[in-house]
């Protein structure tokens, strides 16, 4: 069953990363301008975000299985349309259909996965899951420059529909269902069930988390916080969001999709915090390597891709193993010595110049990969320890979103660093004098992680306390 959930989710990290390459060919092959192409990747983004909290009601209102065959049903479709848009209007449109698919996927990911394999497992399944997170964002931008070399820019995403055949008849064959709406009314799952969608959580949750990834993507394409397209959308998501915690907060009779007392739990903030920060400290070293072989080494975009795959090497090499031992030593030790080996890589980052050889680069960008694995795959499984099962939906949501923030906000970072510097080598150090502050702040939030792994029951569903522990 892992495998075959972990393939589904590869697919939605693939897909995006792997269109992010191909705006200068699809907009020749749509005589389009750059920027309206873009909105064929920011649409995806923008549709995959206000999914998300959706997607945190649904899962226990129609189950798990049934919600990740839709998700695979509505991705395949958006895929096979996209790669039969003929303009840019409707790849947008097909691209928003993929993004519908991808954002009930991505958090079932981390909510099946961490049902299926209880507290006691949380940190080893988490960490194959680390794998996907770390190899998906590499193998996308390398996967779509070999793409674009032989084939069509259309094959990008046709080749997403028969591996997303595949995924959906494994699934028919190996997820169990578990349908809460059919489940006894008086049972745990069937009370979830019978929970109404907070509609209004729901108008306020989604548009507000969207409008704040587009504040920081448009900052990203202008180069500035200071334009309106930034600003604009940025003070919305701000109302919309300050409003959903009021909401959230107020005594009624239908639940909040995501309740904010979450944060009162040291542990919960403290993991989700971590992971949001890894996110920045990850996209942004992701982001800035291909462009230092670009301009300090004059490498084509495949092969600038190829020289940065030892970042996701590392973490999918790190991960499975740290998440492991994170089982039965707990996460602070682990945690500690990974972030402070991303660190001290980020800081030898500072001081590679445009003579310098690229076998330096390239084991600085392992190192720094298996540091970033050591984190993120502990801290992630001291998360499901934490969490009763009844939040694990609302806690899965909070994760991915959070960490889809912070790498928003890094993107949005390396380009205002890279765009006000003198030089590129210049901006290059800036950007990784900003990862070295973003793991600093991770180091310092670790403390606050749950200590050893006590003995609990094989299965998150049997904790029934409303709060996580601390």
């Amino acid at each position: 069953m892992i495998a075959v959930v972990l393939l589904g989710g590869l697919l939605g990290i693939l897909n995006s990363t792997m269109a992010a390459v191909a705006t200068e060919s699809l907009a020749v092959a749509f005589d389009a301008s750059l920027s309206m192409v873009g909105w064929a990747s920011t649409g995806f983004l923008l549709v995959v975000t206000a999914t998300i909290p959706f997607t945190t009601w649904a899962v226990d209102r129609f189950g798990g299985r049934r919600l990740w065959l839709t998700g695979l049903a509505l991705f395949m479709a958006g895929s096979l349309a996209a790669g039969l848009a003929w303009n840019v209007g409707s790849l947008i449109a097909f691209r928003a259909l993929q993004g519908l698919g991808a954002g009930l996927l991505d958090p079932l990911v981390l909510i099946l996965l961490a049902r299926a394999a209880g507290p006691r497992r949380a940190g080893r399944v988490m960490g194959l899951m680390g794998v996907v997170l770390s190899l998906g964002p590499v193998l996308g931008p390398i996967a779509g420059g070999a793409v674009l070399h032989d084939l069509s820019w259309r094959w990008m995403f046709l080749l997403s529909v028969p591996i997303g055949l595949i995924a959906y008849v494994l699934a028919l064959r190996v997820i169990p269902a578990d349908s809460p709406a059919d489940s006894p009314a008086d049972s745990p799952a069937g009370r979830r069930a019978q929970v109404r969608l907070d509609v209004l959580g729901l108008a306020l949750l989604a548009p507000g988390f969207a409008a704040l990834v587009l504040a920081l993507s448009q900052t990203a394409e202008h180069g500035a916080f200071i334009t309106w397209q930034a600003l604009l959308p940025l003070a919305a998501g701000v109302a919309l969001m300050i409003g959903y915690v009021v909401h959230a907060l107020a005594a009624r009779r239908t639940p909040p999709l995501i309740d904010v007392r979450l944060f009162a739990s040291r542990g919960f903030t403290a993991s989700v915090t971590i992971m949001g920060l890894g996110g920045l400290a990850n996209f942004a070293t992701l982001f800035a390597l291909p462009l230092y072989y670009q301009q300090a080494h004059g490498q084509g975009v495949l092969a600038a891709g190829l020289l940065m795959a030892p970042a996701g090497l590392g973490g999918a090499i790190a991960m499975p193993l740290a998440g492991g031992l994170s089982d039965r030593l707990g996460a602070r030790g682990l945690a500690v010595g990974g972030a402070a080996l991303a660190g001290l890589s980020a800081l030898a980052f500072t001081r590679i110049g445009a003579d310098t050889a690229e076998m330096w680069p390239v084991l600085a960008a392992l190192t720094i990969g298996l540091g970033m694995g050591c984190f993120s795959a502990p801290t992630m499984g001291s998360l499901y320890r934490s969490l009763p099962g009844p939040m694990v939906a609302q806690g899965s949501s909070v994760l991915y979103m959070l960490n889809q923030l912070g790498a928003a906000l890094g993107i949005a970072l390396v380009t205002l660093v890279l765009q006000t510097s003198g030089d590129p080598i210049a901006g290059f150090h800036g950007v990784f004098w900003l990862v070295v502050a973003a793991i600093a702040a991770v180091l310092a939030a670790i403390p606050l992680l749950p200590g050893r792994p006590q003995e609990p029951s094989d299965h998150p569903q049997a904790v029934t306390s409303g709060k996580a522990s601390s």
